[in-house]
């Protein structure tokens, strides 16, 4: 109860501090629709408010404040146009409707399942590889750490025409995006992970006569379950947000990514903020499942958690 009672009164205070940013945010455009209709604002004409602060606007036409919370294309929607979008998008249309907030986000969950599967496969193989050959560990682990550093908003494109030139297209490329953001945490935790015995342990197996094989399966694999773990739950986010990415230069008509991009061709902020919304209970959803499983198999495996 404590921590649930936590939880709400931070949530609270973001709502509290979200309706307030409202006002300031969306005081101009709301001014100006009420003086088109008739309402009487200080300073009148658009032209001498253009300059004047947001809060001293406010301030001035305090009457005005709950207009922002319903302005129909605010530049920062309230939370309630938000969870609105968020119902009609997906309670009250067909999942099948591709104006399903429900079709989209399955589209993009194809796309970043496909994509952490490859990654994490990748990345799983070369921390084996890194592990057990120095060569590898020397050569490959540095450049992986380079990939990083390359911002994936100027790479997507550049792998999308690539594939495309090939005749590769559909929901590879974005797999492709996915993989290239999962992979780096697997990789990490599953070095981490399998080079946690110590040598004591490790010196136990040589006094048995035990291969390099028995050791991995028997020792380095069981005690890099926790970190591997630890490292799905940031690598399944990372390749949600690889397969929005990819929707983007596409021009995509189907995703997350593609609800972005229609709601700023056509302006429409709360459809933006209801597709980030979607994108985050996806991710929530996403990590919890893997926390699920992580319990089960550690349990069975007989670690505390």
């Amino acid at each position: 109860m404590r921590s649930l009672l936590a939880v709400l009164t931070v949530v609270a205070a973001i709502v509290v501090i979200w309706y307030a940013a409202c006002a300031p945010m969306n005081i101009k455009g709301v001014l100006t629709e009420l003086e088109r209709g008739g309402a009487v604002v200080q300073p009148e004409g658009a032209q001498a408010r253009r300059d004047l602060s947001a809060i001293g606007l406010v301030a001035t036409n305090s009457f005005a404040i709950p207009a922002t919370w319903a302005q129909e294309r605010p530049r920062l929607p309230a939370p309630h146009q938000v969870v609105t979008e968020l119902w009609n998008t997906t309670v009250m249309k067909k999942i099948t409707s591709k104006r399903s907030l429900i079709y989209h986000g399955w589209v993009t969950l194809s796309a970043t399942l496909l994509g952490f599967a490859i990654g994490t496969g990748l990345g799983i193989l070369l921390a084996v590889g890194i592990v057990h050959s120095r060569v590898m560990d020397m050569s490959v682990m540095p450049w992986a750490i380079v990939s990083q550093t390359i911002p994936i908003i100027a790479l997507a494109p550049m792998i999308i025409v690539v594939l495309y030139s090939v005749g590769v297209q559909g929901i590879l490329p974005k797999a492709i995006i996915s993989a290239y953001l999962s992979f780096f945490p697997v990789v990490v935790g599953m070095v981490k992970g399998l080079r946690s015995p110590d040598g004591m342990q490790l010196d136990l197996l040589k006094t048995y006569n035990a291969s390099t094989s028995q050791g991995f399966w028997k020792l380095r694999l069981p005690s890099s379950m926790p970190y591997l773990f630890a490292s799905l739950k940031i690598g399944i986010a990372a390749s949600l947000v690889g397969a929005i990415v990819g929707e983007l230069p596409t021009g995509a008509v189907a995703g997350l990514g593609a609800r972005l991009l229609a709601g700023s061709y056509y302006g429409q902020t709360v459809q933006i903020w209801s597709a980030l919304f979607g994108a985050a209970i996806l991710a929530g959803l996403l990590v919890g499942l893997l926390g699920l499983i992580e319990r089960v198999t550690l349990k069975r495996m007989g670690m505390a958690q």
